[in-house]
Parts: C-alpha cells; sequence; structure tokens
C-alpha cells in the first residue's frame, strides 16, 4: 500500500475515526472491526499466514512498508506545520523519554498492575495439572453424556475466563503505564491532548481491570478449592481498581469513538 492508497482508505466514510486509539486490541472479540481503519490495514497487508508470522521474512517486510508510509506522512505533515524534524536533539529526546519511564515505573498504580503480571503468572504456572484434570474430566462428562449435566457449557465458560485473564493481563499495566506517561507531560508541558490520552488509556485499562475481577470471580466458582489463591488476585485487582479511579478521575467518563458514542 503506497501513500496515495492510505489516503484514499482514510476517507472512507465507514471507518470511525480514532477508534482504534482506545480499544483492547482483541479483534476477534470486536463488533467494530468493518469500521475501524487499522484492522482493514492489517487485512489488507497482512492476509495470509505467512505475513501473520513474525518468525517470516514476509511480515517485517510488509510491516516495513507500512512504517516507511506512515514515516513519509509524518515527514509531509511536519513540513506542513513548520516543525523541522532534523533539527530535533534526539539524545536530549531520549534522556527526556527515559525521566519520564522512571517516573512512570515508580507511580503505585503501575507497580501494583506489575505485580497482578506476576501473581497471575504464578497462579497459572503452579495450576496447571488442576486445568488439565478439570479438562479431563469434563472431557469424560461429555463422553458419558449424562442428562442434566452440561459439560460443553461448562468447558466453555472456563476457557471464556481463562482467554479474558490473559488477554488483559498485561495489556493493563501497559495502558497505565501509557496513561501515567501522558499525565506526566500533562503537567510538564501543558499540552491539552495528553491528558485527553491519558484518560482514555486509563479507562481501557479499567475495562480490562474489571472484565478481569469478573473472570476471577467466575473462576472461584469452578475451582473452590482456589479460593485463597484467586481472592488475593482479586484483592490486588480492586485495590489497582481504586488507585487509577483516584489517579483518574474523569476516565470514566472519557467518551471512546464507536465504542461509547457512534460517529
Amino acid at each position: 500500500m503506497n501513500k496515495k492508497q492510505f489516503e484514499e482508505l482514510a476517507k472512507n466514510p465507514k471507518f470511525i475515526s480514532g477508534i482504534y486509539n482506545y480499544c483492547d486490541r482483541w479483534c476477534r472479540r470486536c463488533s467494530f472491526t468493518q469500521r475501524c481503519m487499522t484492522f482493514a490495514l492489517c487485512e489488507d497487508k497482512f492476509d495470509n499466514p505467512q505475513s501473520k508470522d513474525i518468525s517470516n521474512k514476509i511480515f517485517w517486510d510488509k510491516l516495513g512498508d507500512i512504517f516507511k508510509v506512515t514515516l513519509e506522512m509524518v515527514k509531509e505533515t511536519a513540513e506542513k506545520m513548520g516543525v523541522d524534524l532534523n533539527s530535533i536533539d534526539l539524545e536530549k529526546a531520549a534522556k527526556h523519554e527515559e525521566r519520564i519511564h522512571k517516573i512512570v515505573e515508580e507511580q503505585l498504580y503501575t507497580q501494583t498492575a506489575i505485580e497482578y503480571v506476576k501473581m497471575a503468572n504464578n497462579w497459572f504456572d503452579s495450576n496447571k495439572e488442576l486445568l488439565e484434570d478439570k479438562a479431563d474430566e469434563l472431557k469424560t462428562q461429555i463422553e458419558a453424556d449424562i442428562p442434566g449435566i452440561k459439560p460443553v457449557d461448562e468447558a466453555i465458560g472456563i476457557k471464556d475466563c481463562l482467554e479474558i485473564i490473559r488477554w488483559y493481563q498485561h495489556q493493563i499495566y501497559v495502558k497505565l503505564c501509557r496513561s501515567a506517561g501522558g499525565m506526566i507531560q500533562d503537567e510538564s508541558e501543558e499540552i491539552e491532548y495528553y491528558l485527553h490520552d491519558a484518560n482514555g488509556s486509563a479507562k481501557v485499562a479499567i475495562i480490562g481491570i474489571e472484565r478481569s475481577i469478573m473472570a476471577w470471580g467466575r473462576l472461584l466458582n469452578q475451582f473452590p478449592q482456589q479460593e485463597r489463591e484467586i481472592l488475593e488476585l482479586l484483592v490486588n485487582l480492586k485495590k489497582l481498581l481504586r488507585m487509577v479511579e483516584t489517579a483518574f478521575p474523569d476516565a470514566r467518563a472519557f467518551v471512546r469513538p464507536g465504542f461509547d458514542a457512534i460517529n
């Protein structure tokens, strides 16, 4: 795809502007894929198994094409705005980003989020046998076809919970790091966009936290013998939720394009 094709695609009125900025990237479960330009680009560029395999040269060639077009458009936009990209002090910019990253990592909510990542990993590592035994049990029940028992529904429910937990496990931390960075940039540079982006990213994190809480709660019903471990995870997530809501009081009111309002 060249720059002209990219610009023509961007003009398509079916796409919701900016919907991809504050989503959870779970395209398989999204009802807005046909109105998302990022999804359309991925479908166009990564349209076969080889192009989706990060170990395949085709993937990196196609990704490089996207970066090339993007860079070309950034340069054109900068020129129109009178910004000389060559005058940017890259070393100074790198040090600035390093300082921000350090402050981001010092935030209590980012520390709590990374603690959750480790706790969840530990739970999965420690309970591989438990999950395997449950799978075998449900498989046996399916084969036995016992009246009044619905092992298929139970298996689907457990699988759904595990997928939800794994999907948001790292994303919560990543989104909160972006939120923290935006808040810090807003305080130091007073550019309105940074606070806007911080609230939008925090809202995605909140959604991930709440969906994870729901999934762990459903798993608790399936594995009551894991009550202590799962309750510890739930306590961590609920504590994290309170921290995020305190740090970003306007996040819940943030209107995400498409998801919270149709454009």
